[in-house]
């Protein structure tokens, strides 16, 4: 099975009334250890270094997300302030100019979008949304 699908469908699930998609990359990471789900290979890759995917994912299963508050939210080498936190499972970050993250968590994975500058992060929100709702009807 390929999990690289997913992101072409988290992306196709922020489309606005227009047809323009909001998200411009995605990730899916495990819960343990952050180890990713989809490859780096495909070409709307969320590319995180590997201690980049365990502290987000070390942070959605011990739902303590005191680190992100602490020192930023890291994805690709960028510095994205923590905004809030939903239902210890969804976590919003932006940085100026560079974007906006949405992370919300499954039962074993998290699921990662990134808002393009510009754009808008409530449709980002459904789309990582959408994956992550159907990965726990899985029981994943």
């Amino acid at each position: 099975m390929s999990w690289d699908s997913y992101i072409d469908n988290l992306i196709a699930q922020t489309k606005d009334a227009d047809g323009a998609t909001h998200c411009d990359k995605a990730c899916i990471i495990g819960l343990d250890g952050g180890a990713p789900w989809t490859s780096a290979l495909h070409p709307n890759a969320l590319k995180l270094e590997a201690s980049e995917g365990y502290s987000i994912a070390n942070c959605f299963k011990n739902k303590d997300f005191s680190p992100f508050m602490a020192s930023m939210v890291q994805a690709e080498g960028t510095s994205y302030t923590f905004l809030r936190v939903d239902d210890e499972k969804i976590v919003l970050a932006k940085k100026k100019d560079s974007g906006a993250l949405t992370m919300q968590a499954s039962k074993t994975a998290v699921v990662i979008g990134h808002t393009a500058e510009g754009c808008q992060q409530g449709n980002v929100n459904k789309g990582v949304a959408v994956i992550a709702e159907y990965l726990e009807s899985l029981n994943m």
